[in-house]
């Protein structure tokens, strides 16, 4: 079984995909780290996130950079949005992403276009949405944790300009699959939203 679960940043697909393979054992794979991880090396390598060569070029990113907590800041999450409306990028990253949801068994992988082009016969999809504001109180409430002072506003700033450039990117735009089941957790806590999909997985499955 595959379960696809998009959505766009901080609406808590990540924490409802981990919490989906647990419940029926499959194996996650989070693809929004491999973006991330294009984004951080170009970084590194003091390149350009919007330039398609230097983003190419950083796809060839060391498996130990996964491990890298700096992939999880808000800085990185920027560079991950910028590399990913380029064709050789998601081109170079499509074969990995493609390996692990077909592998025997089936996977659970979460990202913004796993239902749509990853893995468009999955049995089951989820798309996983919220509000700005309530994705901005949560991202915000996980950078203080981390010990990052942004501002509520810049937060939801930058939301919304990822959005956008997530929505409209010519390759694999950020959109619900039509036979998607759409789960908005805006008024959800953790536990409620992870029931709600699980539910949705077991009558899609039925």
């Amino acid at each position: 079984m595959i379960i696809a679960v998009d959505g766009p940043t901080a609406s808590g697909k990540g924490t409802i995909a981990k919490a989906l393979a647990a419940h029926f054992s499959l194996p996650h794979l989070d693809t929004g780290l491999l973006y991330r991880a294009v984004g951080r090396q170009v970084f590194l390598a003091g390149g350009d996130p919007d330039d398609a060569g230097d983003a190419l070029a950083a796809t060839r990113f060391s498996e130990e950079l996964l491990d890298d907590p700096e992939l999880r800041n808000e800085e990185t999450g920027g560079l991950a949005s910028r590399v990913s409306v380029h064709h050789e990028v998601r081109q170079a990253l499509f074969e990995r992403q493609r390996g692990f949801a077909t592998q025997p068994g089936g996977a659970v992988l979460d990202g913004r276009d796993i239902g749509t082009v990853i893995a468009p016969e999955a049995e089951v999809k989820l798309f996983v949405t919220a509000s700005v504001e309530a994705r901005a109180m949560r991202r915000w409430k996980e950078m203080a944790l981390r010990g990052e002072s942004h501002t509520l506003r810049e937060i939801e700033d930058d939301l919304r300009i990822r959005d956008e450039r997530d929505r409209t990117r010519k390759e694999a735009p950020l959109v619900a699959a039509p036979d998607a089941f759409v789960l908005d957790t805006s008024e959800l806590d953790r536990d409620q939203a992870v029931a709600a999909a699980i539910e949705a997985v077991e009558q899609a499955r039925h």
